[in-house]
Formats: structure tokens, C-alpha cells, sequence
């Protein structure tokens, strides 16, 4: 069942079977990606939102596309779809080899074993800031005029979009032995950017 959920202080999200998803996605499209089969040899990277998936996937494009840079931003989200957006149908007809971008748990993910999981955690306190400031930015949760405290409260009981970020990260490290799992931090990932 699914309903949209709003606490007076908090953001629009919708509830999808106990799930929080963004207010502004297609339900069609977010069931369809919860029902997504994933191919063999396939890359997904996932993490909570604001914890670096874009700037993975662009890292994921560069390595696909032998170093040469997409020619626009069309091009790179075709070619590197957000599943929860664009839905199975988009991709399933994407660009191979190409990365799939997701915020799911563990427990929601699309699973094969021949596909490759790079999983990325950033700091939560940091994650939560810049996830508030989208959250302002973005008009679909008519957040604009709420203060960072109301947010606060909401992330910390996992009240916002995508859930709770602590239940998503054990979710995954709950994982840690499988073998087709990369875990990586985005702090690492700054330290070291020409790596």
C-alpha cells in the first residue's frame, strides 16, 4: 500500500510497503524497481543519498568509456541510470557495461550473485547536512522555508525520504563477507581524489 506522508515539519516522502521514497517519483517506476532482476555481470553502486553515488558513477563512466567524458548530462544518466527514478525499464535497455545507481537497502536491492555491489558510506552527521539543504532545494518536498532542526530530528528517527541512514548502512555491512561487495568512504575517496 502505499500513501504520501507528511509531518508537519518534515518533508513530502511516500510510504511504499514501510519504505520512505521520495514524494516526487513515479509509484510505477519505483515499483518497477523494486522488482528489477539484475544480469549477470552487472555494477551497481549504492549508497544512502548525498554519500557520493554521483560522483562514483561519473568515476564508473570514465573507466566504461576508456577516460572520454560524456558529451552532456543526458548522455550520463542514460548511460548510468538512478533505478529508483528511471525504473527497470531504463535499466534494462542502458548502455552495457554501465553502473546502475541506487539508495535501497540491502534488504530492497535487486541481488545476484554475479553482480558487483560497491557500496559507500559517508560520515552521517555530513550526509545529513547536504541531504537537508537538496531536501530545501528541491520544490516537490516543500520544504523550503523549514529549519535545519526539524530536519535533524526527522533524519535521527528516520523519518525522510529513503529512511533511516543508520539502518542502510548495517544493512550493508551486515554483508561484509560476500565477495561481490566493495565497500568504500567517501572521506577516503577525498583524501585520495587522484587515485
Amino acid at each position: 500500500m502505499e500513501m504520501d506522508v507528511r509531518d508537519p515539519r518534515g518533508p513530502l516522502y511516500r510510504d511504499i510497503d514501510g519504505f520512505s521514497l521520495n514524494g516526487y517519483l513515479s509509484l510505477e517506476l519505483s515499483h518497477s524497481a523494486l522488482q528489477y532482476k539484475p544480469r549477470p555481470h552487472g555494477f551497481f553502486v549504492a549508497a544512502y543519498p548525498k554519500s557520493v553515488t554521483t560522483w562514483l558513477q561519473h568515476i564508473g563512466y570514465l573507466i566504461f568509456n576508456d577516460g572520454v567524458p560524456p558529451t552532456n548530462a543526458l548522455e550520463f544518466y542514460k548511460s548510468m541510470p538512478f533505478l529508483e527514478m528511471r525504473g527497470a525499464e531504463d535499466v534494462v535497455k542502458m548502455k552495457r557495461p554501465g553502473l546502475i545507481k541506487t539508495h535501497l537497502p540491502y534488504r530492497l536491492l535487486p541481488k545476484s550473485p554475479e553482480t558487483k555491489y560497491i557500496c559507500v558510506f559517508r560520515n552521517p552527521k555530513d550526509a545529513c547536512v547536504s541531504f537537508f539543504h537538496q531536501t530545501k532545494s528541491f520544490a516537490a518536498y516543500d520544504f523550503a522555508e523549514r529549519k535545519f532542526e526539524d530536519y535533524f530530528n526527522l533524519y535521527l528517527k528516520g523519518e525522510v525520504d529513503f529512511g533511516d541512514y543508520f539502518d542502510h548502512a548495517v544493512s550493508w555491512y551486515r554483508r561484509g563477507q560476500d565477495s561481490n561487495i566493495l565497500f568504500m568512504h567517501y572521506e577516503d575517496l577525498k583524501v585520495d581524489q587522484r587515485a
